[in-house]
């Protein structure tokens, strides 16, 4: 069987890939369970500013709130981790999507195979993976995936470590302060 580690990627294919599973019924399913107030979801499939800003879908709510979603589909089951792609391109320097400034609300990080899919929170994750890179790299490591003429480099994270970093980054401790309104006599 073929070590799928050393297999070098195909951007067109893995593009092909993301492709298909855009208009997969799996997407509507997780996003009426996430967001049990959805009234609609709109694909942006086009190159543009939406997929250069990490939009590939946006989520209506039936008040009119719009959130905007980074959907990443893995071809295997679930791992037990998360891959972050902190370079997207070695050969320029760019970064990934851990990393780069993204406009979306949301990564949807799903495993169609296994019907599993997590959502993350884009600003707390990056949060977390600032301040947890250098040790997650060195428990981790790097997995480099090959492509025609670069590579990308993801640090497989563990899901449960993941999601308890970024609860942490939902709490937030500050100097204690006065009693606010109190008069001081």
């Amino acid at each position: 069987m073929e070590d799928i580690r050393k297999r070098m990627n195909d951007f067109i294919d893995d593009l092909a890939y993301s492709h298909a599973c855009e208009d997969a019924a799996c997407w509507a399913q997780i996003y009426r369970m996430a967001f049990p107030t959805m009234m609609a979801m709109h694909s942006h499939k086009a190159d543009g500013d939406h997929q250069r800003n990490g939009i590939d879908r946006s989520v209506i709510l039936d008040n009119g709130k719009q959130i905007l979603i980074d959907e990443k589909a893995r071809r295997r089951h679930d791992t037990g981790d998360i891959m972050l792609e902190y370079v997207s391109n070695n050969v320029r320097g760019t970064p990934g999507w851990v990393e780069k400034r993204l406009m979306c609300d949301y990564i949807a990080y799903a495993f169609i195979p296994s019907g599993t899919a997590y959502l993350f929170p884009v600003v707390q994750l990056q949060a977390a993976w600032s301040k947890n890179k250098e040790s997650w790299l060195a428990s981790f490591g790097t997995r480099a995936a090959k492509n025609n003429g670069y590579e990308t480099f993801n640090c497989p994270v563990t899901t449960n470590l993941l999601f308890k970093e970024i609860g942490q980054m939902l709490r937030i401790h500050f100097t204690p302060q006065p009693s606010c309104g109190e008069r001081s006599n």
